[in-house]
Order: structure tokens, then sequence, then C-alpha cells
């Protein structure tokens, strides 16, 4: 069955996470996704095997990098050189997409500027990932989503418990995030295209990615022009959303962010009708101004049970809550395999691997992971011979060292 994108030839000139990742779910719904990569060992995102990001001890699949280049077919080619760029012209003359995350030195001196390449099909959506925006006077500077998404855009400053050292991010979670971004903004391109026959320029950047993920409290700091301090989990202000532990060492989290309405179910569920009572709790406003009181008492109560054994009560009498789970439980959740979020696809070490599906779900054109990612230079003889080259063209392109 045809995917969402199928008949749509999309070029990408990329590296590591937040362009290829957007390429990867592209792919996945039916994109020809045509991965340009330096014939000298290819996208660096292959060789970046460590345990939690890419290979694990046990493996040396690099699933990070599988996940993301999924469905490509791989062109090895140097674009440094003016025969590489001919030949990446030939591909861009007939493509619907051009999508880089190259920094703006590197475009230009690769000659795949928008202007060039609108010279070359004016229909082209031409889509640019950088790290903070090409323009400005620091659009030359290295990001990666650690710092242009969660350092720069606030979120690392205002996460964790006051006093203490900044908190990490795990892996591309700003580059995962800021690559549905680019998907949105090249469907939302090639929508436009249908309209008006032409293309165009678009701009994608970690760092505005970041503050729309955390624009909560940006807009907040823009409305207030103060900052938004670090606040504990002992001082929040609705007792009844927030983190607690249970019986077993596990943790839950509470989201009741209509706590009048939710606060006489949990009261009867925690065995507690006295706390209904006490006018330090008698209403939303009472708690938010004796928080640290009430959740010290909360502290005490929940640790009584078993996080499934609250779990059951909650559900029982409305409560919102929900697991604070470990990847190994999210991997095991039936919730999780019930709507499809892995797929099960045949890896060329024989082996046949699971894999993170894209997060969204068509019903009439559903995404298909058919291939893991391609070896280095993979497809470059179908893909020339596809755009009209020779045996012999591509035996003086090899000589020359412009193809791999």
């Amino acid at each position: 069955m045809p995917g969402v994108l199928e008949g749509v030839k999309i070029v990408e000139l990329g590296m590591w996470a937040a362009g290829p990742a957007a390429g990867g779910i592209m792919a996945d719904w039916g994109a020809e996704v045509i991965k340009i990569e330096d014939p000298e060992g290819g996208d660096p995102f292959r060789g970046f095997l460590s345990t939690g990001v890419g290979a694990t001890s046990a493996s040396s699949i690099n699933g990070s990098f599988d996940s993301d280049n999924r469905n490509k077919k791989s062109l090895a080619l140097d674009v440094r050189s003016k025969d590489g760029q001919e030949v990446a012209y030939r591909l861009i003359k007939d493509a619907d997409v051009f999508l880089t995350n190259f920094r703006p030195a590197a475009i230009e001196r690769y000659n795949m500027t928008y202007a060039t390449l609108k010279g070359i099909n004016p229909r082209l959506v031409y889509v640019w990932v950088t790290g903070y925006g090409p323009v400005g006077p620091e659009k030359e500077r290295a990001a990666f989503d650690y710092a242009g998404f969660w350092a720069r855009a606030g979120m690392m400053a205002t996460i964790g418990e006051p006093g203490a050292p900044p908190p990490g991010q795990r892996p591309g979670m700003g580059d995962h995030s800021t690559s549905i971004a680019v998907v949105a903004a090249t469907t939302g391109a090639l929508l436009a295209r249908q309209r008006t026959g032409v293309g165009q320029e678009v701009w994608v950047s970690l760092y505005r990615t970041g503050l729309w993920v955390n624009s909560m409290d940006v807009q907040t700091a823009l409305l207030n022009r103060a900052n938004i301090p670090r606040l504990s989990r002992t001082q929040m202000g609705n007792p009844l959303f927030n983190a607690y532990r249970a019986k077993d060492n596990k943790w839950f989290q509470l989201v009741n962010l209509q706590s009048d309405r939710h606060w006489p179910g949990f009261c009867k569920g925690v065995n507690r009708a006295d706390l209904l009572a006490d006018p330090r709790f008698v209403d939303a406003a009472a708690r938010r101004e004796n928080g640290p009181a009430l959740i010290a008492i909360l502290d005490d109560i929940l640790v009584t049970k078993t996080r499934a054994e609250w779990g059951a009560i909650f559900d029982a009498e409305g409560v919102f809550w929900a697991p604070i789970q470990t990847v190994e439980d999210v991997i095991n959740d039936p919730q999780a395999h019930a709507n499809g979020s892995f797929v099960q696809v045949d890896h060329p070490s024989g082996q046949r691997i699971e894999m993170v599906a894209t997060p969204i779900e068509f019903h009439s054109t559903p995404a298909q992971t058919r291939t893991c990612a391609p070896e280095v230079g993979q497809h470059t003889e179908a893909i020339l011979l596809a755009a009209g080259y020779s045996w012999e063209d591509m035996a003086g392109l090899r000589e020359k060292g412009v193809i791999g």
C-alpha cells in the first residue's frame, strides 16, 4: 500500500540526527530519500557507538543511526568537488525536496544555496535545519541538540531541584523534536506548492524548536519580564500534580490539574477523609498556600502501598496518574505495543530487530519500515544509472574520487 508521501523525491545532504531523522520519517511515509554521504566514511553518526547512544555493549548494531536512516538510498558523493556538485544538481533537477542541516559556510562552500538550487529547479522545496538559524551573529555556531535545544532554549536551567547542577538530557531529544517540526514544515511547503506551482525556502532550527517546546515558560517570562526559577517537588503549588514514591520504590506522577475536582476522590482513596475538613487544604488556593505541608503528609501516606496498589485505587476513584517508567518498562509496555509503537525489520547482520516506529499513524496510507539504514554508497550506481549516467561516466567519476 503506498505511503502518504509516495512519489515525493527528497535529496538529503545531512549528518547526525535532526535533519536525517526527518528524512527517516518521510522515508517511512513512502518518500524516496536519497542520502548524499561523504565517500570517506559517510555520515559521522555511523561511527558513533556507545552504550545508550547507538549500540549496546552486547551489540554492534547502531540502532540510533538505523532508526533515523531506514528506508533511504545512500549515494557516496563528494560535493566538495565541482564534479560532485554537478551530480547533485542533476538529482535535484527533478527532486521535490532538498533537505540539509549543514551550516551556512558549508552550504556556500559546496554551492548548495537556495538561490543556486532554485535556479536549477524552481519547484524545489528547500528545507534548511540549523542550530541557531541561518542568519544572525551566531549562525555558524555548532549546536547539536544538547546545546541549541536543551541548554540555550531555557530548559536545562529550569528543570531539576534548586541548587542542584543543571540536569542533562538524553540523546536525541531535541533532534527528534526538531525532526517532527521539519516534517511538518516540509509537508506544509509541498502543500503550498500545489497551490502556487513554485517551491520555497524553509528554515527550522534546534533553538527555535526548543523555544517552542519550552514556550509555556518562555511565554510567561515574556509577559512578566522575569526569570522562571527552578521549583522543588516539595514546593509544588498543586500537590495533586506532583511525583511521589511508593512502597516498592517505584515512582508515579499525579496529574490532576483540576485539584478541587479530584481532591475528594483522592482523600477517599488514601483513606484520609480528615484531610477534607482540614482548613489548610479545603480548596485549591489553600492547598497552594500550604503545599509543602501537604506534600510531606502525602509522602508519608503514599509510601505505604506499592505503585500497582495505588494505581488500582486511583483508577477506581477517578484520580489521574501515570507510572514513571524506565526505558525497560517502556519497551515492555502493552499499551505501547497495542498502538504500534515498535516495528520489526530485517537487519543486514542477519538479525530481525525491533525499532521505534514513527509517531504518526495513517490508517489509509500507513507508514512502512522496509529496510534498515543502507551502507555508505550502497545505491550509488543505481541512483546514477536512473539519473542518466552510463557505466563509463561512473568509472570516470570514481577514478576522480567523486563517487565511492
